[in-house]
């Protein structure tokens, strides 16, 4: 499920990268509220080579910058620190860090990871959205309820049920907007 080969000369697609249980949570205590190996390799497929944006408590709750990607932390504290990353203190700056990034890098999508903030500011902005839908109703702290589907349209589905190292079973779906 990756995207489309977009001509340099057009901007890049904003795109959300969400995995998102059937009751909307996202996050309970800083972390996912499941474990499932399979969708954390299908979203390094998805953002590897591309610029992400992301919020100060998402790239906290990482165990380390994620490689092979520009990692841009948008952050409301003029002073955090976040090697091998860059800090913005708003949603244009990092749009214009990661749309020139795109363009270096030659790669039509611009991510943004979370959370539940940054999704709500960026969802206007938002033409495509990978979803991981979980197939569960876990305990959170942390939601994404505030999309409509009727505003998007399907391109695809993959159900998985729960391999060795996945809590749940789950479905990744490609979503661009109607």
């Amino acid at each position: 499920m990756s995207g489309e080969t977009r001509p340099a000369s057009r901007e890049p697609l904003i795109a959300l990268v969400v995995a998102r249980a059937e009751n909307g949570a996202i996050g309970i205590g800083g972390e996912l509220p499941w474990r499932l190996s399979t969708d954390l390799k299908q979203f390094r497929k998805v953002t590897l080579g591309k610029p992400i944006i992301m919020g100060r408590r998402t790239f906290q709750s990482l165990p380390r910058v994620l490689d092979h990607r520009l990692n841009i932390v948008l952050s409301r504290d003029p002073g955090l620190v976040a090697p091998g990353a860059i800090v913005v203190g708003s949603l244009e700056e990092g749009l214009a860090h990661a749309r020139r990034a795109a363009k270096e890098a030659g790669v039509d999508e611009i991510m943004v990871i979370g959370g539940d903030e940054l999704f709500r500011a960026v969802m206007p902005l938002a033409k495509r959205i990978y979803l991981t839908e979980v197939h569960a109703t876990p305990d959170a702290d942390t939601w994404f309820k505030n999309f409509n589907l009727k505003d998007w349209r399907e391109l695809s589905r993959e159900r998985h049920e729960p391999g060795p190292n996945d809590k749940f079973p789950f479905s990744f779906v490609l979503l661009e907007r109607a």
